[in-house]
């Protein structure tokens, strides 16, 4: 039996156990053959977008790409020397961008690791890009894991990109086909790529809120980044996946109006008060107590000001 083959029955055995219940990999196997329709055997090359269909995909997500391109360039010089890949895909699996050497290029380009190419787990089966969106987490899809038996040579490691309103948006890869990579060295991969679209979202997100104030939100899980946008009338705009996940944040409540201390009632975060206290004790004393004059100089309405200073406890001088 041919190793394409072996690889076949390696999923056929594990489907036909209770593996694809207890393994991730199993279980986007399980979808690739039963939900999708896929042959591990079929050696045709991913699918290529056409030029038009390239250039939409990459206007959807344009302020995402221009916020990724710093974090893309160092995540390249980390891990570019290795002999490795770096691609920035959209919500559909499709490169939008890309970073490799020139000496790498052609390889690359056989395996279909390139711009245009559709690597949804629908097209290509299990596949660190197709897998990571599929799954909404960060992931490595080594070697043998792959669905298709062409793609066994390669190593993808993976973490998904949200957007400014949380909704998953891309995702961001690093690929390599080396024999020789090892178990250690995928796990710092795995740290810089999850680093960096970190990095990505936080630039996006500060990016799309940029006449507010950006807070870092207390009590986000480990690794993720919980950011929240508060307007100058105290009022939460915007809030990252992370932050929403941890305070119950919808847009249903956003589009409500909702109260920077609804969601801050147990987190005050103590130093972001002091600071705005002072601010308010500062507008005060140049308006020598007058809170219209006070209020417009911090540009809020009266009411607003009002309410800040009884929150804070702050009193009227002058």
């Amino acid at each position: 039996m041919g190793p394409s083959l072996g690889h076949a029955a390696r999923i056929a055995r594990a489907l036909d156990s209770s593996m694809a219940a207890r393994s991730p990999i199993a279980a986007s196997w399980h979808r690739s053959l039963m939900r999708y329709g896929l042959d591990p055997l079929d050696a045709r090359p991913p699918l290529i977008l056409s030029a038009a269909e390239l250039r939409n995909a990459r206007q959807s997500v344009e302020p995402l790409l221009d916020s990724a391109q710093a974090a893309l360039d160092r995540l390249f010089q980390a891990a570019g020397d290795a002999g490795c890949c770096v691609l920035f895909a959209d919500r559909n699996g499709v490169p939008i961008d890309r970073r490799g050497t020139a000496a790498d290029d052609r390889t690359f380009s056989a395996w279909g690791l390139w711009i245009g190419a559709v690597w949804s787990e629908e097209a290509e089966g299990t596949n660190g890009i197709g897998t990571c969106l599929a799954e909404g987490r960060a992931l490595t899809i080594h070697r043998d894991q792959h669905f298709h038996a062409r793609n066994t040579g390669l190593s993808c490691t993976v973490a998904p990109i949200f957007d400014h309103t949380g909704q998953l948006a891309g995702a961001l890869d690093v690929s390599s086909c080396r024999a020789d990579l090892t178990e250690s060295y995928v796990g710092l991969i795995a740290a810089a790529v999850a680093d960096a679209a970190r990095q990505i979202e936080a630039l996006n997100f500060r990016r799309a809120f940029p006449q507010t104030r950006i807070i870092l939100a207390d009590g986000s899980s480990p690794g993720k980044l919980g950011l929240l946008a508060i307007n100058h009338d105290d009022l939460i705009v915007g809030a990252t996946r992370a932050a929403r996940l941890t305070y119950g944040i919808t847009d249903a409540r956003i589009a409500a109006l909702l109260p920077a201390q609804e969601v801050l009632a147990d987190d005050p975060a103590p130093d972001l008060m002091n600071a705005e206290r002072s601010a308010l004790r500062r507008a005060l004393a140049r308006a020598r107590g007058n809170v219209s004059e006070a209020a417009a100089a911090l540009q809020i309405s009266r009411a607003t000001l009002h309410r800040k200073m009884k929150r804070l406890g702050v009193r009227r001088t002058g």
